[in-house]
């Protein structure tokens, strides 16, 4: 099969608009339409499939029915580049605010980067959080020109919806119930040992920990951290970085 043909095949797999690459044949006669088309359904179904098991929660908030349409045009537009599926989706957040149907549910494109988040954090490498014990010793001084090493399942997730309230009502994570308080939530998701951790940070919390995972001293992130929140609290927020092993080590 040439390049050429091989680009047509795989370009008429996922969109049905697209004739059945001319030469092809069936072992049951030299029209291959049908038997194309059974071929075709399979191979959407199986990718919708893989999405709908990266983001059950933006699937429970939309329904099976819808979301399945949803994921059947991404799945159109942006066919896989590789055999492996554990990254497939990554961009299906940017595709769900541009989808017109979902443009109402403002939240769902955030819901689904949580979840993203949560995927990449589930197959990163294994790293030991930092032992807080080893900022113990440093002078205040000191203290202030500490770099952090992230931990490589580390993300941070800002939002002007309560995403992370959302998201657990619907991954069965808390109660489902209305959000009395439509207030904007942050995130870290990290997998410090075998778990994925999802929080909520507190004011100031996610322009802190991105500024150290970008690689900037504690005392420069402090300072971001406080222009974004004036409530921003250092030692609450050291603390929890630490409790949910958000680095690894110190330079």
């Amino acid at each position: 099969m040439s390049l050429g043909t091989q680009r047509q095949f795989a370009a008429a797999l996922t969109d049905p608009a697209v004739p059945v690459p001319q030469g092809l044949t069936a072992w049951n006669g030299p029209q291959p339409q049908r038997r194309f088309a059974v071929y075709r359904n399979n191979v959407v179904s199986g990718l919708t499939g893989a999405i709908a098991s990266r983001f059950p929660a933006a699937e429970t908030i939309v329904g099976e029915a819808f979301f399945s349409a949803m994921a059947a045009e991404f799945v159109r537009l942006h066919p896989p580049h590789s055999p492996l599926l554990l990254t497939y989706g990554d961009d299906f957040a940017d595709f769900t605010e541009r989808f017109e149907p979902a443009r109402s549910i403002a939240y769902l494109p955030d819901v689904i980067r949580l979840e993203a988040a949560r995927g990449k954090a589930y197959h990163a490498a294994d790293a030991a959080p930092l032992d807080p014990a080893v900022l113990a010793v440093l002078s205040p001084e000191r203290l202030a020109d500490v770099v952090f090493v992230p931990h490589p399942s580390l993300s941070v997730l800002r939002s002007p919806h309560p995403i992370v309230t959302i998201w657990a009502m619907n991954a069965g994570e808390a109660e489902l119930r209305p959000i009395e308080a439509w207030v904007s939530e942050d995130a870290i998701v990290v997998r410090p040992h075998m778990t994925v951790e999802v929080r909520r940070l507190p004011p100031g919390g996610a322009a802190f920990l991105q500024a150290l995972a970008e690689g900037k001293r504690l005392a420069a992130a402090v300072d971001i951290a406080s222009e974004d929140a004036s409530a921003f609290d250092l030692s609450a927020n050291l603390a929890g970085a630490l409790q949910t092993g958000a680095f690894v080590a110190i330079r």
